[in-house]
């Protein structure tokens, strides 16, 4: 399931207007007509299955998926109704033939076929039953468009390009039983991905639109222009922006004014700029992405959407690592947002799933043994004071080494809390007393583990349902320079993610830097995959 070529991405989503607009023909609406039904639950031949995968090789990886979905039926039809196709057979149809539409390069096999059999359908005959090649081609389609748009690439690939969160489980066939129950547009809203996935979907088909019908010249300003200047670059300044929806006035006048800064200040907040209205060195390198790049942006983090659960019923936090932000949730309401600190390139923050147990007040600090061997026991070799100076002590041995720890306190690395989801990357969420980095626009400058600028605020969120904990005792015991674990009564999952395109709540499209070059590598895995032959 490759990102498509870029060319093929433009010519092929940008002449889709909508699913069914475009693709290998639009198969024909069903009409309605009154007859017996009686044929519509005689059982076809099992045996029929085994002759159509051998007919048809390319989809037989979904053999098992489909004889269970026919054996649960009784091996009755399920695309046709008074001897006619249901609409759904059209619908379902259209998504294949505009495979591509999903960000997808590789195109579903037989489509022809698929086409072909749709369009050509004629009404049973009275006493015998429908075609059953539409039928089974119908359902194979199904399960081959789903497995590649609602799950995505294997797990191990998945791993392979840094994400080590879980992957979704997708009923296959109790969707493929809520499709058939489910005529006309409803259904959309009942796809089992991600809500992300939609919306950038959405995107795919604008930027696609955008990159076919606009050269995208760079624009070039031999100095950073003031208020009243006049350029025939802001003239493309001014139409860029009203073309990414950043501005909402059309007018080429090619004047630098207060409606253009507001402008420029939208976009900035969208790309995780400063909103100062400036158009300085770094805006300008933005608005110059050339839109090939903001495709494949798009598409690989479409692809990330896929393996995300559908929806969550309880409290959870996320935190997404190229955003620099944590936000917390119930039921998939936002609550609230704040920044924090991920990891350096060289100490990049894991993608991950864990389970937050333990509030930690006024911890301990552990040193790592790279921080250990790499900057403690080089201090205490130049400074016979270092432990102390640093509020540390040594514990104990270990390998010839010495285990050293920092006390409790305001400058604890640690700061005054830390929240525990036990996992194998010894990442967690913490405080720390270097408040001044979450003024910075790029926040990669932590060893791994994740700063967050609100952790009183956390603290009381997790601690919510017992009201004990009130915001004075919760200040208390992080000042108590004493340490105390808290056991939180329900365990909250946190999901550490990487994306670096996405829409927020107002549903603007964002992009971030790709700061562990993780988009790269996924795009390479996509690209890995060759399409098939129809």
């Amino acid at each position: 399931m490759k990102i498509y070529a870029i060319k093929s991405l433009i010519i092929g989503a940008a002449t889709c207007a909508s699913l069914a607009g475009c693709g290998q023909g639009t198969p024909k609406p069903a009409t309605s007509m009154h007859r017996d039904t009686a044929i519509a639950v005689i059982p076809f031949d099992s045996l029929q299955i085994a002759g159509f995968f051998k007919r048809y090789p390319l989809l037989a990886e979904n053999q098992t998926e489909v004889a269970g979905f026919y054996r649960q039926r009784n091996f009755t039809y399920a695309w046709f109704s008074n001897g006619l196709l249901i609409e759904q057979a059209s619908n379902l149809t259209s998504r294949v033939l505009n495979f591509k539409s999903d960000g997808l390069s590789k195109s579903s096999p037989y489509q022809r076929v698929l086409d072909s059999l749709i369009n050509e359908a004629k009404p049973n005959v009275a006493g015998h039953p429908p075609e059953i090649e539409a039928e089974l081609m119908l359902t194979a389609q199904y399960f081959n468009f789903s497995k590649s748009v609602y799950q995505g690439i294997d797990v191990s690939a998945s791993k392979a390009s840094g994400w080590l969160l879980p992957r979704k489980k997708v009923a296959y066939a109790q969707y493929l039983d809520s499709l058939l129950k489910t005529p006309g547009k409803q259904l959309a809203a009942k796809e089992p991905v991600y809500r992300q996935y939609e919306l950038l979907r959405t995107y795919l088909r604008k930027y696609s639109l955008l990159a076919a019908n606009d050269k995208w010249l760079p624009i070039t300003l031999s100095k950073k222009p003031a208020l009243g200047d006049t350029a025939a670059a802001i003239q493309l300044l001014r139409a860029r922006l009203y073309k990414l929806e950043d501005f909402s006035d059309d007018t080429l006048k090619n004047s630098y004014d207060p409606e253009i800064q507001s402008g420029i200040k939208v976009f900035q907040e969208r790309h995780g700029l400063p909103g100062n209205g400036l158009l300085n060195k770094e805006t300008l390198a933005e608005l110059n992405v050339p839109l090939s790049a903001r495709i494949k942006q798009i598409l690989v983090n479409m692809e990330r959407s896929r393996w995300l659960p559908v929806s969550l019923d309880a409290d959870y936090v996320a935190v997404n690592i190229p955003e620099f932000k944590m936000h917390v949730y119930h039921a998939d309401s936002l609550l609230w947002s704040c920044s924090v600190v991920v990891g350096k390139s060289e100490h990049p923050t894991t993608a991950f799933y864990g389970e937050i147990k333990y509030v930690v007040f006024s911890p301990y600090w552990n040193v790592p043994h790279g921080i250990l061997v790499n900057e403690v026991i080089p201090g205490m070799n130049r400074n016979g004071n270092y432990l102390r100076n640093h509020n540390m002590e040594i514990t104990g041995h270990s390998d010839g080494l010495p285990v050293v720890r920092q006390k409790p306190g305001k400058d604890n690395s640690l700061g005054l809390v830390k929240f525990l989801f036990p996992n194998s990357y010894n990442i967690y969420l913490h405080d720390t007393p270097s408040k001044s980095l979450f003024g910075e626009t790029s926040r990669a400058f932590s060893h791994g583990c994740i700063r967050i600028a609100q952790p009183a605020k956390l603290a009381a969120f997790l601690l919510k349902d017992n009201t004990t904990w009130t915001d004075a005792k919760i200040s208390r015991y992080m000042h108590a320079g004493k340490e105390r674990y808290v056991t939180l009564n329900k365990k909250v999952p946190v999901f550490i993610a990487y994306f670096t395109a996405f829409t927020d709540r107002a549903g603007h499209l964002n992009f971030r830097k790709d700061i562990y070059n993780l988009d790269g590598r996924l795009a390479e895995i996509l690209l890995s995959e060759t399409d098939v032959t129809n």
